[in-house]
């Protein structure tokens, strides 16, 4: 979601730099910790010692009042609107309260279903997310395109079996060298019917010193 359809990192770090601040802990590592991840994760990363629950609705509360300067990233309303409702849904690691509010104010329509922080044990960078929302769709991993923007998220989809396309909104490529194509952004990317289902048409950045041609998966 965040980083991908909209852009939220403003009150993200908002959020979590007051929460450090409250808890006394080092923004900047709050920061990099948190992105990506479920917040019970970061919590319990960060502070071991308190009670991960209770600090949850914390983090959830600030979050939920900070709508700042959300927007809705470039290409992702046209692919939106090119896709199947059925065959695409939303892997966050934010709770699915904070998705539905942020989606709305991002004026996406929320899928009736999606995979958000309380419907799994194991969050990013694990694959519990990724293989979640496959079996969500009832499509297996192999056939689910991922888009991520954060290391642990192109982690997640990796492990999970998905192939993964990372965009550079928030990280940059030599963070995101597992991810099987690079973009900057959704803009221009395809889509196309086929007798198996769907194709999604996108070229990617060039890397490695190569060029990379259009592809379609």
């Amino acid at each position: 979601m965040d980083g991908i359809l909209i852009s939220s990192i403003g009150s993200v770090e908002r959020s979590w730099t007051k929460w450090a601040g409250m808890r006394g802990v080092d923004a900047a590592e709050t920061l990099e910790t948190a992105h990506g991840r479920r917040a019970v994760e970061t919590i319990a990363m960060l502070r071991p010692d308190l009670d991960v629950e209770a600090e949850l609705k914390v983090i959830e509360e600030i979050e939920v009042e900070d709508n700042e300067g959300l927007t809705v990233l470039p290409g992702v309303k046209e692919l939106l609107a090119a896709l199947p409702r059925d065959r695409w849904t939303v892997v966050t690691s934010a709770t699915e309260r904070l998705a539905r509010i942020r989606l709305a104010a991002g004026g996406i329509q929320v899928p009736g279903h999606l995979v958000t922080a309380e419907r799994v044990t194991r969050g990013k960078p694990l694959p519990e997310p990724f293989l979640a929302g496959a079996a969500l769709l009832g499509v297996a991993p192999a056939d689910c395109v991922v888009f991520e923007d954060s290391a642990s998220g192109v982690e997640a989809g990796r492990a999970a079996g998905c192939t993964v396309v990372a965009t550079t909104f928030s990280h940059e490529a030599e963070s995101l060298e597992s991810a099987h194509y690079l973009v900057t952004d959704l803009t221009g990317i395809g889509v196309e019917s086929t007798a198996d289902g769907i194709a999604l048409r996108l070229t990617p950045l060039a890397r490695r010193g190569g060029s990379i041609g259009e592809t379609t998966h």
